[in-house]
């Protein structure tokens, strides 16, 4: 036969099967420039863009992302197989590295958790991607300013005859402006399950107009009365309640917190201002509002506006008074601060020179500094930095009964 007359075995590809080669390579490098771009902004944040949802979603769902690269690969190795040599070649290559990476950064994190002393969940790492369906096992009202009741959440251990439990009130994050409560569902319930109390509570939020900077440190001063009041009736032990929080969340929490202790914060008229609790927790905050508002990062300013009602510039007093780092003082209660890495506005370094300006004022202090974590990096309840973190608050909320 002569050699015009013979075909490739392009040529003598049907049909379907080039429409299959097309599908699988369209859809491989669909994917790989998804995982690409989320890999490489996982480990480089200045990335542009990259940055952004890369930490979040590398760092929150690294086994999911090396799954998703890993059919990526195989897609454009079938793709290769199937006549498309330099292009499969080259997209499998770029995938399969995608993959390991993403299976290290899973790794770090999990060596993170181990040390932490963490019982990893790899099935939760991979199920619980948002807040588990949960519920509290009552919701009060704790106070209602201007006839608005405010509510809190309670998630409880099992009483047992004699023995009172440590316990925590957590405010919420949302920028001082929005979310709510149910948001601490997961860590909530988790808690309540290793034997400490957590009382999740909603505060008033800052609107267009209606600037809170003077009600929400209130509301948590009432809360944490409330809780005070009520310890015997939960089986709390009343020289255990600590006050803690997500970004603003946090943010209130410290500032709360370290105002009590200086005396410069009282409960509405009418109600007994409670001791300062014993302790002190900030996941991601806010150490200073005047540097959220400089830094207008993911929609920090916007956040330090509404809550103050303006900018530093108009209320410089406001700013400074609702600034955890303008109240650090010798004998504040013993303080956690927790972040991620990879976090754009609570920066780790803001909040390890925060820690460190406790430190020198003789408060215990501790950081962690979780890797490969963006912020709010616990929303994703599965993740290994979710389940780290947990365990951390933990032993910090228990470790003075050991």
């Amino acid at each position: 036969m002569s050699t015009s007359t013979r075909r490739s075995p392009s040529a003598r590809t049907g049909l379907p099967v080039r429409i299959l080669r097309g599908g699988a390579a369209a859809l491989a490098s669909f994917l790989g420039f998804l995982v690409l771009a989320i890999v490489l902004g996982a480990y480089f944040p200045a990335i542009p863009k990259a940055g952004v949802i890369g930490p979040v979603l590398g760092g929150q769902y690294p086994f999911h992302i090396a799954l998703i690269a890993l059919v990526a690969a195989v897609l454009a190795g079938l793709a290769w197989r199937g006549g498309l040599v330099r292009w499969g070649r080259t997209v499998t290559v770029i995938t399969t590295l995608c993959t390991v990476g993403a299976l290290a950064i899973g790794a770090i994190q999990f060596q993170a958790a181990r040390s932490a002393g963490t019982d990893v969940s790899l099935g939760q790492a991979f199920t619980e991607l948002g807040y588990p369906a949960v519920r509290p096992d009552a919701t009060e009202t704790y106070a209602s300013p201007g006839g608005k009741p405010l509510k809190v959440d309670a998630y409880l251990p099992k009483k047992k005859p004699g023995k009172k439990v440590p316990a925590v009130v957590l405010a919420h994050s949302g920028g001082f402006h929005t979310f709510d409560k149910s948001d601490l569902r997961g860590t909530g319930r988790w808690l309540a399950d290793h034997g400490v109390a957590v009382f999740a509570v909603d505060y008033r939020l800052a609107r267009p107009g209606h600037p809170t900077w003077d009600k929400a440190p209130q509301d948590l001063v009432s809360a944490l009365s409330w809780v005070r009041e009520n310890a015997d009736g939960y089986g709390v032990d009343g020289s255990r309640i600590s006050l803690g929080g997500m970004s603003a969340g946090g943010t209130l929490a410290m500032n709360t917190a370290y105002r009590l202790h200086n005396g410069t914060i009282e409960a509405p008229e009418g109600t007994a201002t409670p001791a300062p609790p014993a302790s002190v927790i900030g996941f991601y905050p806010g150490t200073d509002v005047t540097e959220m508002w400089k830094d207008d990062v993911a929609g920090t300013r916007e956040a330090a506006e509404l809550y103050t009602g303006g900018t530093p510039q108009q209320y410089p007093d406001r700013y400074r008074e609702v600034s955890p780092a303008s109240d650090i003082r010798a004998g504040l209660p013993r303080t956690l601060l927790v972040v991620g890495d990879r976090d754009r506005s609570a920066r780790p370094g803001t909040i390890t020179d925060f820690g460190d300006a406790l430190r020198k004022k003789g408060v215990p202090t501790r950081v962690e500094e979780l890797p490969f974590a963006e912020h709010a990096f616990d929303d994703a309840y599965g993740s290994l930095t979710a389940q780290t973190s947990r365990q951390i608050l933990l032993d910090f909320l228990t470790e003075d009964a050991r």
